[in-house]
């Protein structure tokens, strides 16, 4: 059996609507954006309350294994980084950037860009939170969410902490793949705050390149390191759908330019 819901109206259409903008405005008036309770939210350890006791020392585990490993082998690294001067533009211009790259070298970025309190959109699951607990060890925040699953609120969220002064991060292949294929989180966050994208890939010249879908690369001690940096890309607020895939497009390329300079780079006879 259907049931059939006429709509308001037209007459009270108009008192609908201003009914829904009070109800908002007095929402927004009870309870005012508090950006100390963000940055409470985006740095602070989740409560692992919810897991069972199981989970809770797996979590407790890796996060204590990774943490040490990211410090004990990237600390040895030797770097060398390009475009530097492309972040600067974007600090220079009153900007902040949303940093994006690949998940293979979120091991090596953990540590190349640790303490400069930059929030990363981290899924809902499991392997979330002990992932997000071992790169709070070094400096970052996180919000919860993914395509599937509260992607909405978590992008909201990242707005705030752009408009809030908070850098932003997107490994932008994630959360479950294909590696090497830009999703269109980092353009549509640019859009609606004005901020800048910057792509960037870390390429080391010895590592162990697992074969999980994100094919990320554990560095052998004392490896080379080469940090690429592109130029910013920015999003007009008014882009219409055109220019949005154009960006998307734009930022494909740029990724995939610095994913084949690094492979040229290793691939260079070493002294």
């Amino acid at each position: 059996m259907s049931v059939s819901i006429d709509p308001p109206a037209p007459e009270n259409r108009q008192s609908t609507v201003a009914g829904r903008d009070r109800t908002r405005a007095n929402s927004t008036a009870r309870t005012p954006f508090d950006p100390v309770a963000l940055r409470n939210r985006v740095y602070a350890s989740g409560d692992l309350a919810s897991y069972s006791k199981r989970d809770r020392l797996i979590i407790r585990a890796a996060d204590l294994f990774f943490s040490l490993l990211i410090r004990g082998i990237c600390s040895t690294l030797r770097w060398e980084t390009r475009g530097l001067e492309h972040l600067d533009s974007i600090l220079a211009a009153g900007h902040l950037p949303i940093f994006t790259f690949w998940h293979t070298c979120i091991l090596s970025a953990t540590w190349f860009w640790r303490d400069r309190g930059i929030v990363v959109m981290s899924s809902v699951s499991r392997d979330a939170e002990y992932t997000g607990r071992v790169i709070k060890r070094f400096g970052y925040g996180t919000v919860r969410g993914s395509s599937t699953r509260g992607g909405g609120r978590a992008m909201a969220e990242m707005a705030q902490c752009l408009n809030n002064g908070l850098e932003v991060a997107f490994t932008i292949d994630g959360p479950r793949g294909p590696a090497y294929e830009a999703k269109p989180g980092a353009v549509t966050l640019a859009r609606h705050t004005g901020q800048a994208m910057l792509p960037f890939h870390i390429k080391i010249d010895r590592g162990i390149e697992l074969s999980s879908w994100d094919r990320m690369t554990i560095p052998l001690p004392f490896s080379r390191a080469l940090v690429l940096i592109a130029e910013p890309i920015y999003v007009p607020r008014q882009a219409n759908s055109d220019e949005v895939r154009a960006k998307q497009a734009a930022l494909q390329s740029a990724l995939d330019r610095l994913r084949n300079e690094g492979e040229g780079w290793k691939a260079q006879p070493r002294e």
